[in-house]
C-alpha cells in the first residue's frame, strides 16, 4: 500500500484509510479513500490567484497556498495472500470415522482446503463401525497433487486398506522424502507407516492395542507425540487434540486457539462433565434401540460420534435422513449416508430419539412433520429423548422442554426457558441434552451409563482412549 500512495508525495496529504484484512480464503481486499472532489486549480488561476489563496501576510516571498483534492479511488491490493493449506485425508473400507471426520471438520474451520479420498474402488465406504461416509474424490486422482500435510485416520481393517493402497503409500513417501507434513492416528502408524518405513528414527505413539507393533526404542506413551514432519496419536478420544497439534503446525497456535474455542474444548477442568435432575431409569429388558435423524446441515462430528460411540457399547442405531435423498451433505462438506429415510423409520419404535446438532440442520429437523410426530409420541409415551447444540431450540419449538432443566450451545443457550450453563451434559428425567461439539463424546458417554451403567460405559470410554472418570 505505501507503494501505491508514494506518487502522491511530497505533498503533506494525511489520509484515514481502513484497515485492510485478509481472509484465510486468499480473496484480496479493497480499501476506498475517501477525499474531497475539487479539481486541482487551472493554469489562469495559478496566474492570478485570489487574495483567499495567500496567507494574512503580505509578503511577496510567500507562494500561495493551494489545496490538493483527489476524486475517490478504490484501490485493490495486489500483494498475493499466502496460499491456501491443502490436506488430503484418505479413507477406506474400516476406517474410524471419528478420527476422519474430526479431522476433516477441524482442518476445514482452521480455512485448510481438506480433500476426503477412497482407497478403495468407489467413493462410498462403510466406516469401522457402520457409518457410511463418501468421499470428494478417488485417491488416484491424487497422484500428482502436492499437499501441506497428509494425515492418516486409523480403524480396523481401514489402517490395513491404506496400507496396501500403491497410490498412497508414493504420495506420503514422497512426502516424508520432502520434509512435508504427514500424520497417523490409533492403528495406523503401526499397521500403515510402519510397513512403509516411514518411522525410522522418530517417536510415535499409537492405540494401546498396537503399542506392541510400534519400533520399541522410539515408541511412547503420550496421546500427542510431534517428531519433526511427522505427528501421532492415540485414538479416537484423542483426534480433537490430534487436529488441533495439527492446525498449529500449518496456520500458528493463535489459529488452533481460536478453533479450539469455537469447537468448546473444556478449559476449566473444574467444570461438571454433567448434571442430572429428576433422576429415573433408563434401563430396557433388550438391545436399546435409537433414532438418529440427520438432515443437510447437521454437524458431523456429533452424528459419527454418537453413532459411532452407541454402536461401540451394543446398541442398535438408525440413522435416518429427513431429506428427499439418503445422503446428506453435513455442515462442514462431510458427506454421510443415512440407514433409512425418515418415514421408513417411522414405522418402528425407539428407546430413545437424538438430535444432532448444526445450525443449518437443526432447521431443517424442526420442519420434518414425521419427525415433529415422533417426538410427540416419544414424550407422550414416557421414553428418552435428547438433542444436542442448536437442536435443543427444536425440542423447545414443540414444547418438548416445558419444566425441563436443559443446556445448549452457549449461542441458542438463551433462548431455552429453564437453562443450565455450567454442565457440558444436562439429564433431567427421560431429556438429555448438551453444548455440542467436544462435549458430544460425554454426552454419548453418559447415554451409555444411563442404560448400562458406569462400567460400560467406562470400558467403551477405554477403547476410545478417551479420559473418563473411574467412579
Amino acid at each position: 500500500m505505501e507503494s501505491l500512495l508514494s506518487s502522491f508525495q511530497p505533498s503533506p496529504l494525511k489520509f484515514n484509510l481502513p484497515p485492510l484484512r485478509r481472509t484465510r480464503m486468499g480473496a484480496p481486499t479493497t480499501a476506498l479513500l475517501s477525499l474531497s472532489s475539487a479539481p486541482f486549480p487551472t493554469q489562469q488561476q495559478q496566474q492570478k490567484p485570489s487574495s483567499s489563496s495567500y496567507s494574512s501576510s503580505s509578503s511577496s516571498n510567500r507562494k500561495p497556498k493551494r489545496t490538493i483534492t483527489i476524486k475517490a479511488t478504490t484501490i485493490t491490493t495486489t500483494d498475493p495472500l499466502p496460499p491456501q493449506k491443502k490436506v488430503l485425508v484418505p479413507i477406506g473400507f474400516g476406517t474410524e470415522e471419528m478420527e476422519a471426520v474430526i479431522l476433516v471438520d477441524v482442518l476445514r474451520r482452521a480455512g485448510a482446503d481438506v480433500l476426503v479420498a477412497s482407497v478403495e474402488s468407489e467413493l462410498e465406504i462403510e466406516a469401522s463401525a457402520g457409518t457410511k461416509l463418501v468421499a470428494d474424490t478417488s485417491i488416484s486422482t491424487c497422484s500428482n497433487q502436492t499437499f501441506d500435510l497428509v494425515v492418516l485416520p486409523g480403524g480396523m481393517p481401514g489402517s490395513a486398506r491404506l496400507r496396501d493402497c500403491e497410490i498412497l503409500q508414493k504420495i506420503t513417501t514422497k512426502q516424508a522424502d520432502e520434509k512435508r507434513f504427514y500424520g497417523a492416528i490409533c492403528a495406523a502408524p503401526a499397521v500403515t507407516l510402519r510397513p512403509w518405513g516411514l518411522l525410522k528414527r522418530k517417536q510415535t505413539t499409537g492405540h494401546p492395542a498396537f503399542m506392541d507393533k510400534l519400533p520399541t526404542f522410539w515408541a511412547v506413551k503420550s496421546n500427542i507425540q510431534v517428531s519433526g514432519e511427522l505427528t501421532t496419536s492415540r485414538g479416537p478420544g484423542t483426534t480433537f487434540e490430534f487436529a488441533l497439534s495439527l492446525v498449529a503446525q500449518l496456520f500458528g497456535e493463535s489459529v488452533a486457539a481460536e478453533v479450539g474455542g469455537t469447537l468448546l474444548m473444556r478449559a476449566d477442568d473444574n467444570r461438571p462433565r454433567g448434571e442430572e435432575f429428576n433422576k429415573v431409569e433408563w434401563s430396557v429388558d433388550h438391545i436399546p434401540r435409537v433414532l438418529i435423524p440427520i438432515a443437510n446441515g447437521s454437524e458431523e462430528i456429533e452424528v459419527v460420534t454418537l453413532v459411532d460411540i452407541l454402536r461401540r457399547a451394543n446398541v442398535d442405531v438408525m440413522v435416518a435422513s429427513v431429506e428427499k435423498s439418503m445422503q446428506i451433505v453435513a455442515s462442514r462438506g462431510t458427506k454421510i449416508v443415512a440407514d433409512k429415510s425418515i418415514s421408513d423409520a417411522s414405522e418402528s419404535i425407539y428407546d430413545l430419539i437424538i438430535l444432532p446438532g448444526g445450525v443449518a440442520g437443526a432447521e431443517r429437523l424442526n420442519k420434518c412433520k414425521v419427525l415433529k410426530k415422533l417426538l410427540k409420541e416419544q414424550e407422550s409415551a414416557g421414553r428418552i429423548y435428547g438433542a444436542i447444540c442448536s437442536s435443543p431450540v427444536v425440542l423447545q419449538k414443540q414444547g418438548l422442554l416445558k419444566e425441563k432443566r436443559a443446556t445448549a450451545h452457549p449461542s441458542i443457550i438463551s433462548q431455552l426457558t429453564s437453562q443450565v450453563n455450567g454442565a457440558g451434559v444436562v439429564i433431567d428425567g427421560t431429556l438429555i441434552t448438551s453444548k455440542g461439539l467436544a462435549t458430544v463424546t460425554d454426552f454419548a458417554l453418559a447415554i451409555v451409563k444411563k442404560l448400562f451403567g458406569h462400567a460400560r460405559a467406562r470400558s467403551v470410554a477405554e477403547g476410545l482412549v478417551f479420559e473418563y472418570p473411574r467412579s
